[in-house]
C-alpha cells in the first residue's frame, strides 16, 4: 500500500493476530511495574536485600515486557525512545520518590 506522493511504504501498525499479544504486554507492563514499586518499597521499608533482589528480577520481566511491546507493535524511530524513556522512568521514579519521602518525613517517628 502506498502512502501519498512519498514512495513509502506504509506498515500496518499491529497486524490482527498481534492484537492479543499486544494487549497483553501493555497490561503486562502497567502489572509488572506496580509490582516492582511494591517490591522496591517493601524492600526499602523492610531493609531486607532479598526484597531487592526480587525488585530486580522484577525489574529485568519489565524490560522483557516492554521489548514485547516495542517488537508486537512495529514502533520505530522516536517511539523506540519513548519506550527506553519510560523503561527508565520506571527504574528511577521510585527512587527518587523514595528520596523525597524519606527527605521530608525525617523528622517523624518511625513505627
Amino acid at each position: 500500500m502506498r502512502c501519498g506522493n512519498a514512495d513509502r511504504i506504509m506498515i500496518e501498525p499491529v497486524a490482527l493476530a498481534d492484537f492479543f499479544l499486544s494487549f497483553f504486554t501493555a497490561a503486562m507492563i502497567i502489572l509488572v511495574a506496580v509490582l516492582y514499586v511494591a517490591l522496591f518499597t517493601w524492600s526499602r521499608m523492610s531493609g531486607k536485600k532479598s526484597l531487592r533482589l526480587w525488585a530486580l528480577l522484577v525489574y529485568l520481566l519489565l524490560l522483557a515486557c516492554v521489548l514485547v511491546f516495542v517488537k508486537v507493535m512495529n514502533l520505530s524511530g522516536y517511539w523506540q525512545f519513548i519506550a527506553v524513556l519510560m523503561a527508565l522512568g520506571y527504574w528511577w521514579m521510585p527512587r527518587l520518590i523514595w528520596r523525597l519521602c524519606t527527605a521530608t518525613h525525617d523528622d517523624q517517628v518511625s513505627h
